[in-house]
């Protein structure tokens, strides 16, 4: 029987997961996307090429991946056909391999319009979206209003539903924010003039996965941003507009959830953060902008810098409640390389009491203070070992002692951007139990 692993963000997303996924595609069969749009980027670096994926699965590369964009998705057609292009220029089938969900909500002009306004708006208060229309596009499909990737292939009810919501969208373009509205026209024409080139990637994902699974393949679940910007389990309000943790693999895909058997949480070896919202341990000086420079923290989509801060462990054990993880992956241990003193941050102090739990509310959270272990760094170059043995001692103790603040293994190290650049100690489609809760 075949394997099925969740691969996912135990941060504020950008740890790194789009290499890891790429790596593990040499087991795999089938990869599915399971929520967010194209707001996040995954950056894969093979053989000191570097690809951007935005929508499709990180597993195109792999010429024997079937690919799946799950329900949970929020697709825009333009930004698909786009990505589409950029990779078949490069000479790789897309068409052939990608299947999507006839359930995912459609991302539109109005989206992004109103998106782009209600930042505006909000001025210094702005929450940083991409700005892609990801949050509406979900609220319309919370709110039962959403037009589907399906109905783009009935004419007569697309134009019908589209007539309906773009009469709502614009009254409040026009009147609430000041906007000029969209053409009901034009705006069905250039949409329903892609439907002939998505409509041979249609299909009922839920049903592929039942039978890929019951053919005994080996599948692999990939989440588009961070633990931490789950909706109901992030920092809210500065969080994306779906669910990001490992149970909305399942929801996101219609895949059972005692199906799973390993779920992989990608940690980088210090803590990122894009755009607004409270950061305990985020460093304002001159090893911030060392971490930064070393790290390439600029997000690969937006190009926005991120803010850098010491590794945060409080959200880490929290990632690992809310996901059950069955291991970690270490990423970017390379960048910690010149540091003299290298800190962890084990706990906060809230109005003068340690908490080791992470608050609920964004202000609370705004409001703490780390709590910091020191340990010391190891000051020689980790850029491309292969073996755990090999690095450096107080790499390993480092390494270590994440996984006792943790609870859980350590199972792979990412020692540079290369696929190749990686310590595989326990692989995820090799473990013969579940959740391995300690290493023996």
């Amino acid at each position: 029987m075949g394997k099925s692993i969740v691969i996912l963000g135990s941060q504020w997303g950008d740890e790194g997961k789009g290499k890891i996924v790429d790596l593990l595609m040499k087991q795999a069969s089938v990869v599915a996307r399971f929520q967010g749009g194209h707001n996040a980027g995954h950056t894969l670096v093979i053989n000191g090429e570097k690809t951007i994926l935005r929508l499709i699965p990180s597993g195109i590369l792999h010429p024997h991946v079937q690919c799946l964009i799950g329900n949970g998705v929020v697709l825009s057609p333009t930004a698909l056909l786009q990505e589409m292009g950029e990779l078949e220029l490069r000479g790789i089938e897309v068409k052939g391999r990608l299947r999507i969900s006839e359930a995912c909500t459609l991302i539109l002009p109005y989206h992004v319009a109103l998106d782009h306004a209600r930042e505006t708006a909000r001025g210094k208060a702005a929450i940083g979206t991409t700005g892609r229309g990801i949050g509406p596009a979900y609220e319309d499909k919370v709110a039962r209003r959403a037009l589907r990737f399906g109905d783009l292939f009935d004419t007569k009810r697309f134009s019908a539903k589209l007539e309906e919501v773009l009469s709502y969208h614009n009254f409040v373009l026009q009147h609430y924010h000041g906007h000029e509205p969209l053409d009901f026209n034009q705006l069905l024409e250039n949409t329903l003039a892609l439907a002939a080139q998505l409509e041979p990637m249609r299909a009922d994902v839920s049903a592929l996965l039942a039978n890929y699974r019951m053919q005994g393949k080996n599948i692999l679940f990939e989440g588009a941003q961070g633990t931490l910007l789950d909706i109901d389990h992030g920092t809210y309000p500065f969080v994306t507009s779906s669910n990001t943790v490992a149970g909305a693999a399942c929801v996101g895909t219609g895949f059972g959830p005692r199906y799973l058997n390993y779920i992989l949480g990608i940690t980088k070896a210090y803590t990122t953060r894009v755009g607004s919202g409270p950061f305990p341990t985020e460093l304002k000086e001159d090893i911030g902008k060392h971490l930064a420079q070393r790290g390439n923290e600029f997000g690969s989509v937006t190009g926005r810098p991120r803010r850098c801060g010491w590794l945060d462990m409080v959200i880490i054990r929290r990632a690992t409640q809310l996901n059950s993880l069955s291991g970690l992956c270490m990423t970017k241990l390379d960048v910690m390389d010149e540091i003299d003193t290298i800190r962890i941050c084990t706990a906060y102090t809230l109005h003068g009491k340690k908490v080791t739990e992470l608050p609920c509310e964004a202000t609370d959270l705004a409001a703490c203070e780390p709590v910091y272990e020191d340990l010391a760094g190891w000051k020689q170059s980790t850029l491309g070992i292969k073996t755990l043995s090999d690095l450096p001692a107080n790499a390993q103790k480092y390494l270590k002692r994440i996984e006792e603040l943790a609870g859980i293994p350590i199972d792979m190290i990412s020692t540079g951007p290369d696929r190749g650049e990686t310590i595989i100690i326990r692989h995820p489609f090799e473990q013969n139990v579940e959740h391995t809760e300690e290493r023996t």
